[in-house]
């Protein structure tokens, strides 16, 4: 290898060794970011849709309910594993806007409740497919990257399942 040939392969490896921990840490970070999104946007669904099978008018909306509150609590076991390994700390119940949107469903009853219940959940699942989808494609984790990958399915359904709903009502 002739000198300048020598150097450029020096120079590269150098920046390759900068820059590679900013990727390696770019990833972890944004997991753990993704993961602490998830379990609050779980707590949320679980705590309106809670409200929502002592509530609701429609028996449709209150099956829906039902389903939120099962396959919401799944997901949170599913990813609690990764959370954990993680150092992060379970949510305990809904965040400040959710305990908002409760309140003003508590003061609702009958058809009004359905449909702010089901508007609510339309607007949840879109931030949320948002979220899983993005995730999907960032992970490098591939465990982790497979449980987003069923949770997206989930979500993506119940997002449909809420659109179709919350037309009828």
């Amino acid at each position: 290898m002739n000198k300048s040939t020598q150097m450029m392969c020096c120079t590269v490896l150098a920046v390759a060794a900068a820059v590679a921990p900013t990727f390696a840490n770019a990833s972890p970070a944004g997991d753990k970011k993704f993961l602490a999104t998830a379990a609050q946007a779980d707590q949320n669904e679980i705590a309106l849709s809670k409200l929502a099978q002592q509530k609701a008018s429609n028996p449709d909306v209150k099956a829906f309910a039902g389903k939120m509150v099962d396959e919401h609590t799944q997901m949170t076991e599913t990813m609690k594993p990764f959370a954990t390994s993680r150092g992060l700390t379970p949510p305990m119940g809904p965040d400040a806007d959710h305990q908002k949107e409760l309140d003003k469903l508590n003061g609702l009853n009958g058809a009004d409740f359905d449909k702010e219940y089901m508007s609510q959940m339309v607007t949840d699942h879109t931030k949320a497919l948002s979220a899983f989808t993005s995730e999907a494609k960032s992970s490098n984790d591939p465990k982790l990257k497979a449980a987003v990958i069923d949770g997206k399915t989930h979500v993506a359904a119940h997002k449909n399942m809420a659109y179709d709903l919350k037309k009828k009502l």
